[in-house]
């Protein structure tokens, strides 16, 4: 089984040191209940529910799976139901939540930390609260206030859970051309009927009610995504005293059979007139969702982040046992017939590659959960908005940058251990089947590309990314730390606006320009981020004493040398513009099948 131990003390550097949250809990009126006491009993205690709980399920999970009867009944792997009833009862599913509603009001600086150990040692298990959490926060701001207290009590509690049910067979990325339809029944209520895929925990044994949140169209909506409205259907219709009626009109009609998470139920949901509620005003459903889309979005990033951290914590466990070979220096263990490989530099390269990203991603997820804080809690409008629009504009890189290049680290990771890494059972193949998924769903990576450049830059003119790039120099210019991240930094900022000005200027004549250059752009970004990051880190441990802050400085040499560099190369490509892939004719791309 894979080892895990949650890494404490990286995450109480990353709050006390980096982002010194007491003083930003404190100096907020709505956060003023936050202490760091209580802070460190809730990471200690979701450490030991991660690692004895859901860990030692990840793997049954994974040769279980979700299974599906001919009556439309799903059942979750062995051990998932107790686990989630654990996870449930002990408050962690309304840990965030609207304390109006039953929550408990953490910001997101501290439920990141929380969710980031559930992906870690459990992503299928994961998805399920996850869920739950994102359609509570779409309500909280959407609904009504009948929506809210017949809902978000329940599902905070655990005792209900949710969906988002956005995606057709037809209709992916582009959700303007969904045929759910919505027709009114004189009392309030729609019909939906439609047929739903990729629904995350459409149905499962762990809750007695299922909360799907539905997009769909009235008769008389507009063509294409100003037509679209959200509606909430439950699984069990709730009586006027919150008690559970009639079954709905709904049901799975199938899961899924992936390459990883396998332990999540990924459903065919069908909807045959079955009775909902729209949620906000019609036609507004799309924005709505987004609230919803956008925290999923942030947390995929987590996803990421969890699989490289139990990737690197095995692969780094594995390369100080396994023996092969002799070192380069000088023989380490002379009474073993091989040193340990832990002492290849090649060997440490990929490690080095999976821990610098580790903690990077670590540091950039608190860093939009600040921006996330700060746009929820703060009295200050401008300050709301200025973060609002940094959330903005990060989202996307938080959920791209941060998958690609988990993915890439757990690949990583698995190299370290050669042949071993490919079988069963080390565990290994799994972390890299599991992450994968998050490259693709909750909007692909491609996609988050033209969002961040097609939305987030061209729309305004790179306005965004100049308040970014103002506030990046400002840090990096004022750090007291003498260490070569400083100039990266700045170089890299540099080489970020020379490139957003080079793209503003081409895409009024290249009309390709946007979607051929989004991802190399994306992920030119990407580096920028994670430079920053480490000019943070940096600057937080320079002047303290000790190995454990002696190495994070050591890492931000590792990440100036060996993969800072890459923004150059995505520059460059970036630049090469959209011709030499628009050039091709068609046919080029044609098959024959005789």
């Amino acid at each position: 089984m894979a080892i895990y131990n949650a890494p404490l003390d990286d995450m109480r550097f990353m709050l006390n040191d980096v982002f010194k949250v007491e003083q930003f809990w404190q100096s907020n009126e709505k956060l003023a209940h936050v202490d760091m006491d209580t802070v460190n009993m809730i990471l200690e205690e979701m450490a030991k529910l991660s690692k004895n709980v859901l860990l030692p399920i990840n793997r049954v999970g994974d040769e279980e799976g979700a299974t599906y009867q001919a009556d439309g009944v799903v059942t979750t792997p062995k051990g998932f139901k107790e686990a989630y009833q654990q996870y449930a009862e002990s408050g962690w599913i309304g840990l965030g939540g609207d304390p109006e509603y039953g929550g408990q009001g953490f910001p997101k600086m501290v439920t990141m930390l929380t969710e980031e150990m559930v992906f870690t040692t459990n992503q299928a298990f994961a998805l399920y609260p996850n869920l739950t959490v994102g359609a509570s926060l779409c309500l909280l701001a959407a609904g009504s206030d009948e929506q809210k207290q017949t809902y978000l009590e329940k599902m905070y509690a655990g005792e209900w859970s949710g969906t988002m049910c956005l995606t057709e067979p037809h209709a992916g990325t582009d959700l303007g051309i969904i045929k759910t339809k919505a027709v009114p029944n004189g009392d309030g209520s729609y019909a939906i009927s439609g047929t739903k895929i990729f629904i995350t925990g459409g149905e499962h044994d762990l809750t007695e009610n299922i909360i799907h949140l539905v997009l769909a169209k009235t008769p008389d909506a507009p063509a294409g995504s100003k037509g679209i409205s959200l509606f909430v259907v439950p699984k069990f219709i709730v009586n006027d005293d919150g008690s559970l009626g009639e079954r709905n009109t709904l049901a799975a009609g199938s899961i899924e059979h992936k390459m990883g998470i396998k332990g999540s139920a990924t459903c065919v949901m069908n909807f045959d007139n079955a009775k909902g509620w729209m949620v906000g005003a019609e036609n507004t459903g799309l924005a709505s969702m987004f609230i919803m889309m956008n925290y999923e979005r942030v947390t995929m990033g987590l996803q990421g982040l969890g699989g490289t951290e139990l990737a690197y914590q095995n692969a780094a466990a594995y390369a100080n046992e396994r023996g092969q070979g002799r070192s380069d220096t000088q023989i380490q263990s002379p009474e073993k017939p091989a040193d340990s490989i832990i002492h290849h530099a090649d060997v440490r390269r990929m490690l080095l590659n999976a821990r610098a990203n580790a903690e990077a991603s670590r540091c950039f997820a608190m860093y939009v959960a600040k921006q996330l804080d700060e746009s929820k809690f703060s009295v200050d409008a401008d300050a709301a908005q200025a973060a609002a629009a940094r959330v903005a504009l990060l989202t996307p890189i938080a959920k791209a940058f941060l998958t690609d290049k988990a993915f890439e680290a757990t690949v990583d990771c698995q190299q370290v251990f050669g042949g071993h890494g490919y079988i069963r059972e080390w565990g290994m193949e799994q972390i890299v089947r599991d992450t994968r998924i998050s490259q693709i769903y909750e909007g692909a990576n491609g996609i988050q590309a033209l969002d961040l450049l097609g939305r987030k830059i061209a729309r305004n003119n790179g306005k965004y990314m100049q308040n970014f790039l103002a506030e990046i120099r400002n840090f990096v210019s004022n750090m007291q730390a003498d260490h070569g991240i400083k100039q990266a930094t700045l170089e890299a900022a540099d080489t970020l606006e020379t490139l957003t000005n080079a793209v503003l200027s081409n895409i009024g004549e290249r009309k390709n320009e946007i979607n051929g250059c989004a991802v190399d752009y994306l992920h030119a970004c990407g580096y920028l981020c994670y430079a920053y990051m480490f000019a943070m880190m940096v600057e937080a441990a320079h002047d303290k004493e000790g190995e454990f802050y002696a190495n994070k400085l050591k890492l931000a040499n590792f990440f100036v040398g060996r993969i800072l560099p890459r923004i150059r190369a995505h520059a460059d490509m970036v630049k090469a513009g959209s011709d030499p892939m628009m050039d091709f004719d068609l046919s080029y791309f044609a098959t024959n099948i005789s």
